[in-house]
């Protein structure tokens, strides 16, 4: 049985006309069902602005004939309700059952009401019979300052409001997260804040790292405690990052975090637009390798698993220097940085074993047998994961593949080197400021490993095969990034009357970083779709 507006119901009394010898007494009329009581089954409705949200209900005496007219809200407080208003009442498909469309009339963004149901007696005139209450709230109810661009809002309040002035100092907090169109929020919940970052840290616009109390789902990604708010200050287009994990997400890479763009507000002030990010952290649902005890120093158990930092600002805890490769830094020698196990969890043992790990595979690699396919490189490192890695780093123009930093390795246990996962694409990627010779060349040939990993013919012909493979998914990001545009407009208007991206001269000896910072929101993405289908063409000549 469909469902149907309804109408208000007549009872007439029917005549029937007797043959020519006269008529018959009517039967008498069925007695009218009458209402005895009414149910409803949430508890909540949260409506967005002009928009509406369903109540179901259910009647008591199922053959109740429900007059329309009749059902009407009644606020707890006693105060009329005038935010939002029943607008139509539709049968359900079951007997006594009904959906009650509650209507917000862009009257308030914030309000939240108790009220009830009314439903007016036929059979007892001017009496109502009331439903249990339930609450009415707008979508920004209780949030204070209401932003709205179409992106989720996330809410952080400091304890006594205390400024977040440090990197290594946690300050007590709580979070919550008002939900848009497509995106859920988050009830409010304990957290800690604190800042992150090396140069962005220190421009006017701030990134953050968020430790919740305890673990949640946020925007559909998996549970987890610790949270990046990226400032992505000096990205006019505010999607470097977001694509480019977009374009991670395609390769067949462990793991690429998931990230959503949002607005912040910390301690009632808008801060602009973030990217809200997955943590590069060892966790079923992140790094997924092997989890090492203080007991694992020996054997099997010694050898993973391990996250691997490759950075020149060297500011891990528990780093070195291994003498093979190339960086733009310094010519030769890369910088490793233990993030996994924490420094002060590592064992001096699981230290030595990880080192020499590295150590091995560096000299195997730039060693004389190298291509030996069963002692030289290939048993230390997994081959088609440096090969995606590659690909990612240069179709978005990344140099800092071969700076290096936020470049990532892991190893599980008992298993080889693998590359990943990607993190931090704002600095000169897709910008020929930084990378000139991105116009018609390679950035990354000579990128830490690679150079030595390009002598080696089968590698290369692979890299050139998955580049091809990778190319008719890779076509598609142009069309991704027209949609990240629409999100992001209202957004970006907000932000760039906050922040002034082309301060980040100040971190570059004067000169502007991506070359778009001065440019408006909408040139800026079409500069950023125009050297991407660039790359896309200059990489398979190169290669």
């Amino acid at each position: 049985m469909y469902s149907k507006t309804i109408s208000f119901l007549a009872l007439a009394a029917a005549t029937l006309l007797a043959a020519a010898c006269g008529k018959e007494e009517p039967e008498p009329a069925a007695p009218l069902p009458r209402l005895l009581s009414v149910s409803v089954t949430e508890t909540e409705l949260v409506l967005l602005e002009k928009g509406t949200a369903s109540l179901s209900f259910r009647v008591e005496e199922p053959d109740y004939a429900l007059q329309e007219g009749l059902v009407r809200l009644s606020a707890k407080d006693g105060i009329q309700v005038s935010e939002f208003r029943i607008s139509r009442i539709v049968a359900g498909e079951g007997k006594g059952t009904y959906t009650a469309v509650i209507e917000d009339l862009g009257v308030s963004v914030d309000y939240s009401r108790e009220v009830r149901l009314l439903i007016g007696n036929s059979m007892s005139p001017g009496t109502y019979v009331p439903s249990g209450y339930f609450t009415v709230r707008s979508e920004g109810a209780g949030y204070g300052v209401l932003v709205k661009t179409g992106l989720p809002t996330v809410y952080v309040d400091t304890e006594n409001a205390k400024p977040v002035e440090s990197k290594e100092t946690y300050v007590k907090a709580t979070m919550k997260i008002r939900g848009a169109g497509e995106w859920e929020g988050l009830t409010e919940t304990g957290c800690e804040i604190r800042g992150r970052g090396n140069t962005t840290w220190y421009w006017p616009k701030k990134p953050y790292l968020l430790k919740l109390d305890e673990k949640q789902h946020i925007f559909g990604m998996h549970k987890h405690k610790r949270w990046v708010l990226l400032a992505n200050f000096m990205d006019r287009t505010l999607m470097r990052n977001l694509v480019s994990m977009k374009v991670a997400s395609m390769t067949k890479l462990d793991w690429t975090p998931g990230c959503v763009p949002v607005e912040l507000v910390l301690n009632g002030r808008h801060m602009g637009s973030y990217l809200l990010i997955e943590q590069v952290r060892v966790d079923n649902h992140r790094v997924a390798i092997t989890e090492m005890t203080p007991e694992d120093n020996a054997g099997d158990a010694v050898t993973g698993g391990y996250l691997l930092e490759l950075d020149f600002h060297y500011d891990n805890p528990v780093q070195w220097t291994d003498p093979h490769g190339y960086n733009h830094q310094w010519g030769n020698g890369i910088p490793f940085g233990v993030k996994y196990p924490d420094s002060e969890d590592i064992t001096p043992q699981q230290l030595a074993y990880v080192k020499n790990y590295v150590a091995e595979a560096a000299n195997t690699l730039y060693g004389n047998d190298f291509l030996n396919p069963e002692t030289g490189y290939r048993k230390y490192i997994d081959v088609d994961s440096f090969i995606d890695y590659w690909i990612v780093f240069e179709v978005m123009g990344n140099h800092e593949l071969g700076n290096p930093g936020s470049v990532f390795m892991h190893k599980d246990r008992g298993g080889k080197l693998v590359a990943g996962p990607c993190w931090d694409f704002d600095w000169g990627v897709l910008s020929y400021n930084t990378s000139p010779q991105a116009r018609t060349g390679l950035i990354n040939r000579k990128a830490i490993w690679y150079e030595r990993l390009m002598q080696d013919p089968a590698f290369k012909a692979r890299l050139k095969a998955r580049f091809e493979e990778l190319l008719p998914r890779l076509e598609t990001i142009p069309d991704y990034m027209d949609e990240c545009e629409k999100l992001l407009t209202a957004s970006a208007t907000l932000n760039f009357r906050m922040w002034n991206p082309a301060e980040d001269a100040s971190q570059n000896g004067g000169y502007i970083i991506n070359g778009d910072e001065n440019m408006t929101f909408h040139d800026a993405v079409a500069r950023l779709k125009t050297i991407y289908k660039e790359r896309l063409k200059v990489i398979p000549k190169n290669l």
